[in-house]
């Protein structure tokens, strides 16, 4: 187990200084998913929604929010961000909607949170946008899939965890 890296002696908490450290590809996949009534996935796969199309407006709402993490999270970094993608998929076995976020960047920092701030973003926006109709849907099971880059390497959830992704 690695130190936390953002306390100092004292125990304050500091963004790390990330000068000295070099650029590098870096990617992170985080995932999650919105459990909803059957009628309620209907609804989104027919496109019947009051306020419009969810899948997309959530695929949205999860970039934007990607690209502002370090505006919602007081110790992260800003990052120029080259890639962002969300997908949102509708399983009937849940039922829901599985949401996914693929984050990369060339810089001397992960992006471990914008991956796992998109897809928290878009799951919101999937319950923002037909609540009405369903308050009793349930956020589930946002994590971190996978990293690749920079000091620590490559990290893999293992399969037990991302059996139901």
């Amino acid at each position: 187990m690695v130190g936390l890296t953002h306390l100092d002696a004292a125990g304050a908490a500091n963004m790390v200084d990330v000068s000295d450290k070099a650029a590098t590809a870096r990617t992170a996949r985080a995932a999650g998913h919105v459990v909803m009534l059957p009628e309620t996935l209907a609804l989104i796969r027919e496109g019947d929604a009051k306020k419009g199309d969810v899948i997309g407006t959530a695929r949205l709402a999860g970039i934007m929010a990607s690209k502002r993490t370090h505006e919602l999270i007081p110790l992260c970094h800003p990052l120029l961000l080259s890639k962002v993608k969300v997908e949102c998929e509708p399983d009937e076995t849940l039922p829901g909607l599985r949401v996914t976020a693929e984050v990369k960047v060339l810089g001397p920092t992960g992006v471990e949170m914008e991956a796992l701030t998109a897809v928290s973003v878009a799951c919101l926006t999937i319950y923002d946008m037909v609540k009405a109709v369903d308050r009793g849907m349930r956020i589930e099971g946002i994590r971190l899939i996978a990293k690749d880059g920079g000091r620590s390497g490559a990290y893999r959830a293992d399969d037990a965890t991302t059996a139901d992704t």
